[in-house]
């Protein structure tokens, strides 16, 4: 189930923003600081942080978030006057900030967005990670195979540059279709470049 980690350091802003949220049948987590919120167990969903904070600010909440891979959408509440630094922030990563005092269906739709694409994010998360482990479970031998046939090298030329027959090319690039889980080549390209994305490299 998604939930809104709300962060914020006034009680008040907690309680009332919380509640409505809970009113409308969304899960709501509180924490009276971004530190509180990193603690804390991650759980999908989306973040509603205030942007100016004791400690650490909405704004390095992002950066920070940014930096360690977590893919939850944040919004932030700003002040009258923070317009600029909620427009920085949005060049951070950030997807929308609410000016203060915000408008109750304004902010509850704004979350809902951000509920649907933490889904997205969340769902293509599993999917790099599962990529991964398939890919962990190709040879030295075949992920060379793999790469050389997404680079668009024939199986003659393969072969020639492996120093191994055309059959074993062929049998080679069967076994890396089906431990992929690939539904045709293109599909395979597709996936070598998400694993070229998070680092994997031609052997």
């Amino acid at each position: 189930m998604s939930t809104v980690a709300l962060i914020d350091d006034d009680p008040g802003i907690l309680d009332a923003v919380g509640m409505l949220l809970e009113a409308k049948g969304i899960a709501v987590m509180r924490y009276d600081s971004a530190e509180a919120f990193l603690a804390a167990p991650p759980a999908p969903g989306c973040v509603v942080s205030d942007l100016r904070m004791p400690g650490l600010n909405g704004m390095e909440l992002v950066q920070t978030m940014q930096r360690s891979g977590d893919p939850r959408p944040v919004i932030l509440l700003t002040a009258h006057g923070d317009v600029e630094l909620a427009v920085q922030a949005l060049k951070l990563g950030a997807v929308d900030f609410i000016e203060k005092p915000f408008d109750e269906e304004r902010l509850v739709q704004a979350i809902r967005n951000a509920l649907d694409k933490g889904a997205e994010a969340a769902a293509k998360v599993e999917e790099l990670r599962e990529l991964k482990r398939r890919y962990d479970t190709l040879t030295e031998r075949q992920r060379q195979v793999l790469w050389l046939i997404v680079a668009g090298r024939s199986n003659k030329e393969v072969a020639a540059q492996l120093r191994i027959s055309v059959r074993t090319v062929e049998t080679y690039r069967t076994w890396v279709v089906e431990r992929m889980r690939a539904e045709s080549f293109a599909d395979l390209v597709r996936m070598s470049i998400a694993l070229r994305e998070q680092g994997e490299v031609p052997a």
